[in-house]
């Protein structure tokens, strides 16, 4: 079995996954949304410390196990410098304790495996990539080569969930609060926000303009309501959604995908789905989804990923094995 173990941000989680056959043998997750939650967003510190505490718990259930692990895949970058050593360093003192080889794996290429836990990767492949850290699209070709198409150039799509969620004191993280709220809204044209970039020529997505939309509504709000928030919240992720699928269909109309897959903790956003469905329908292509248990960050995603590495012999000394708070060239 590989052993992954995932600690970027605020998930500790370890995974086993079989190298045979592909057989998710098991999978524990400790989430620190609820600490978090009354800061409206990640802090670092209280981050790290937690860690500390979830992981050596985590791995009570890996125990029984240990002889049949044949490497770790531990996730090493991009992340919260704070928050990833504490994975890396469970995964070298498993590494030299079980006398097991260690395997570097970057949390956006884990984001692609996603996509294929059960079964071999499928390329070429296009990827919408939205977290709350990443917005991305990206094309593979055969021979797992990634290109980037586009990016954001400030906040990312989950991340201005979090930030409108944070403005209207709803907690955190926002993709769900937001999404229940908007569920609710009874009066979807009381507000309308401007799709950030429409018409620009650029691929290219920028959401900073949009949540100060978002914050000066708010402000010329008194007192805002249960309803207001429920109508800010469905016209802000109309909005984002809206720019996701801009840029989208630009791509999709200059480029031919035969399959096209959407990865990361904001993927899950049912409109932004069902968007995709009808633009892969339309495009005659095929539309690959995560499982909804496997969209947020995960260990089995970070196993999957380190699988395809132990088979290729791809390891990484003990001494080589850095963290990085940000990405290197992507590589599958």
């Amino acid at each position: 079995m590989i052993l992954g173990i995932e600690s970027s941000c605020d998930d500790s989680s370890v995974a086993l996954l079989r190298i045979d056959d592909l057989a998710q043998i098991l999978h524990k997750k400790i989430s620190q949304e609820e600490a978090h939650s009354v800061y409206g967003g990640v802090v670092p510190e209280l981050a790290a410390r937690l860690h500390t505490q979830a992981l050596p718990a985590l791995l009570n259930d890996i125990k029984p196990y240990f002889k049949q692990i044949k490497a770790i895949a531990i996730t090493n970058e991009p992340g919260l410098s704070v928050s990833l050593i504490g994975g890396v360093s469970m995964a070298k003192a498993l590494s030299i304790s079980l006398k097991i080889p260690l395997i570097a794996i970057n949390h956006l290429v884990g984001h692609i495996y996603s996509l294929f836990l059960g079964n071999e990767i499928a390329l070429p492949l296009g990827i919408l990539l939205v977290s709350g850290g990443h917005t991305m699209v990206l094309d593979i070709d055969e021979n797992k080569n990634i290109s980037i198409i586009a990016k954001t150039t400030d906040d990312s799509f989950g991340e201005s969930f979090d930030k409108a969620a944070k403005m209207m004191g709803l907690g955190y993280p926002g993709g769900q609060i937001i999404g229940n709220y908007a569920r609710e809204c009874k009066d979807k044209d009381r507000f309308s926000f401007t799709i950030p970039l429409l018409g620009d020529k650029r691929l290219e997505y920028s959401f900073s303009g949009l949540k100060n939309q978002v914050r000066l509504q708010i402000q010329s709000l008194e007192n805002l309501t249960q309803k207001d928030i429920s109508d800010i919240s469905f016209a802000f992720e109309k909005t984002a959604c809206a720019h996701i699928m801009d840029k989208l269909k630009r791509i999709f109309n200059e480029r031919k995908f035969k399959r096209f897959g959407v990865v990361g903790g904001a993927s899950a956003n049912p409109v932004l789905r069902d968007s995709l469905k009808d633009l892969c329908k339309n495009s005659n292509c095929e539309l690959l989804l995560a499982p909804l248990e496997f969209c947020s960050d995960n260990a089995m995603m970070i196993a999957r990923a380190g699988r395809e590495k132990f088979l290729n012999d791809e390891f990484t000394c003990y001494k080589d094995l850095k963290i990085s708070p940000k990405t290197s060239k992507l590589r599958l």
